[in-house]
């Protein structure tokens, strides 16, 4: 990213695929003072669980003290656990999941939001970015299928939307937006990467180098969108 300036990047997620690639080539890059990295796996002051908000809170406490973060980017996500895969009927629903996935999908990264937003700075360009996907999006949705993971990544969509109108109001030139990263080489995709097509599959450290030049890409009336790895606005 150039023109970022003086100041602090976060990553929530960093212990993930993606999430470790982007703390990675942030740091590699050199143009944050500091580079935060967040994770459930991770102890003391870098340790967050996007289920217990008081972690979240004491993280955004903690990179409160400066520079201010002008930077964040929420790379988490659940698709499947164990024996419990997505959803391919209606008969599969169970309601335990369906709300671990909305818990963590959903309402973990708007959590983030709550208590990081307020730290960003109140002038100047600022981003706010996390990870959804196309599945998630209503109106491209052809095939049916993988309902909580659908569902909860659309909430997810929504909720940023909101917390864009909302963000504007405090700084009219933050951005706030999900990222559709496209099919990448993690475990949250590894289970179904026989379907995919050949040279559709990207490794980590390419991905995370793609979003970040979506993200340098973004103007302040993309604020609220949700953008693939190519720069392509995908419709909700």
């Amino acid at each position: 990213m150039s023109g970022a300036g003086k100041s602090a990047a976060v990553i929530i997620g960093a212990s993930g695929g993606i999430g470790g690639a982007l703390e990675a080539a942030l740091i590699e890059e050199g143009l944050f003072d500091l580079v935060h990295g967040f994770a459930r796996s991770r102890s003391g002051a870098y340790h967050l669980d996007l289920l217990d908000e008081a972690s979240i809170a004491a993280a955004a406490a903690y990179v409160a003290h400066g520079p201010a973060p002008s930077l964040v980017i929420v790379a988490t996500g659940l698709l499947h656990r164990g024996d419990q895969q997505p959803e391919k009927a209606l008969s599969d629903l169970d309601p335990d999941w369906l709300a671990q996935l909305y818990a963590v999908n959903a309402i973990g990264p708007t959590i983030v939001a709550k208590h990081f937003l307020p730290i960003m700075p109140k002038v100047g360009r600022t981003v706010f970015a996390a990870l959804s996907a196309r599945v998630g999006s209503i109106g491209d949705n052809r095939l049916g299928g993988w309902h909580g993971y659908r569902a909860s990544k659309a909430a997810l969509n929504m909720l940023v939307r909101n917390l864009a109108i909302e963000e504007r109001r405090r700084n009219d030139r933050a951005i706030v937006v999900t990222l559709h990263p496209g099919t990448v080489d993690t475990a949250l995709s590894r289970p179904f990467q026989n379907n995919v097509p050949k040279g559709q599959l990207s490794d980590p450290e390419r991905a995370a180098l793609q979003l970040l030049d979506v993200i340098e890409g973004l103007k302040v009336p993309d604020s609220g969108k949700l953008f693939d790895f190519q720069g392509e606005e995908v419709p909700f």
